[in-house]
């Protein structure tokens, strides 16, 4: 089959890994206003064929029961959504549901294909929460998802309608710290965010494979370029990430997580520990997943029901100022990424939360943010 290439040696006594063996969509709202310059982001839709950008101070138009008439919705009556993974094609998403381990096949006007099943264990802040395609996907159509089992957190690799496949087991599970996040990094590698486990202190350990930033290839070997060769660590100092995204051209790669008592983003420099974060939230909005290109990243909140959009320049600081948009319109975000059209995909978990609508939880798809206001807190 193919998969990234099979390199190098791993941590001992610390993980295990096996054997590789063993089209058109109705218009859309945008997520801001339309004042404000548009962000670049990488294959933008040409403005002729973008969505449309109703008054984003209306409400959404009323669901009954899981019909919901709003043209941002791709799906509904999923459970909490836990990663989203967009398929080459732009139109179609592969969607994880955090508490059941369902993994969907979901497009605008068509009933979700249900892909696999994984048992999870959702507990603790665990479950699925990590999805991403395999980089020879129009290849082979492999899907990776991270999940804590009974057991442990893990990767396992997926083909539709066959057994999900171990990857890399054996990562630390816990009373907290149990979340992780998966990125395809564009170079034949994939990105595995890990939590702490339960133990902050692990995450500074580096025989231990909690609360790091991982790159591995497809067998979960320590992937070619990584700053040890013999070790999948590329940087540490996690405790609850739940989301990676970043641009492979530009090697410029973003964590979220909820750690010291703040939500923060992190910009990731392989080989160096995390450090100071980029940008933080002292009022813990619940960060959860993000999406990002070269010129703005969008970090959707899970408790303060909205998205949170930065500029960030080369050096890693941000310029003007950042915007909070959608706040109260869609509840509850857990999940955001980019799709090769430059549109932006959401999940939501209001389901696990109060106040969900007949249609929750739902998939969505809008146009990226334009310019705003707001304060660092």
């Amino acid at each position: 089959m193919s998969a990234f290439a099979v390199l190098g040696v791993v941590l001992s006594g610390c993980a295990q890994f096996p054997d590789e063996h063993t089209r058109p969509f109705a218009e859309q709202p945008s997520l801001a206003p339309q004042a404000g310059p548009q962000p670049s982001f990488e294959n933008e839709v040409p403005p002729s064929e973008a969505p449309g950008a109703p008054n984003p101070q209306q409400p959404p138009p009323q669901a009954v029961g899981c019909e919901d008439p709003d043209p941002a919705v791709v799906a509904t009556c999923l459970d909490p959504v836990g990663a989203i993974a967009v398929l080459p094609d732009g139109q179609s998403a592969i969607v994880g549901e955090r508490t059941t381990g369902r993994v969907l096949r979901v497009q605008k006007g068509a009933k979700p294909v249900e892909l696999a099943r994984i048992s999870v264990d959702a507990s603790s802040g665990g479950g699925l929460t990590g999805l991403a395609l395999s980089p020879t996907y129009h290849e082979d159509e492999l899907f990776y998802a991270y999940v804590t089992t009974g057991s442990d957190n893990r990767v396992v690799r997926v083909a539709s309608g066959d057994s999900p496949k171990p990857v890399l087991t054996g990562i630390p599970k816990g009373s907290s710290g149990n979340s992780g996040a998966l990125l395809d990094d564009g170079k034949g590698a994939l990105l595995v965010a890990t939590g702490n486990g339960g133990d902050p202190a692990t995450a500074a350990n580096p025989t231990s494979l909690t609360g790091k930033l991982l790159r591995i290839d497809g067998f979960g070997k320590p992937a070619e370029g990584n700053p040890q060769r013999n070790s999948p660590v590329v940087t540490s100092g996690l405790n609850e990430p739940t989301g990676i995204c970043g641009t492979a051209a530009m090697n410029m790669f973003w964590v979220t997580d909820r750690n010291n008592g703040q939500d923060a983003l992190h910009q990731v420099r392989f080989g160096e520990p995390l450090g100071t974060p980029a940008w933080t939230w002292s009022d813990r909005p619940g960060v959860s997943g993000c999406a990002a290109d070269a010129s703005t990243v969008i970090v959707a909140l899970r408790d303060a029901s909205a998205l949170y959009t930065l500029h960030p320049a080369p050096d890693g600081s941000f310029t003007g100022q950042p915007t909070k948009v959608l706040e109260n319109r869609y509840g509850r975000f857990s999940t955001a990424t980019l799709a090769p059209d430059g549109l932006v995909w959401l999940g939501t978990t209001n389901r696990d939360g109060d106040r969900p609508v007949p249609s929750d939880d739902r998939v969505l798809r809008l146009e990226p943010p334009t310019g705003g206001t707001a304060g660092k807190d």
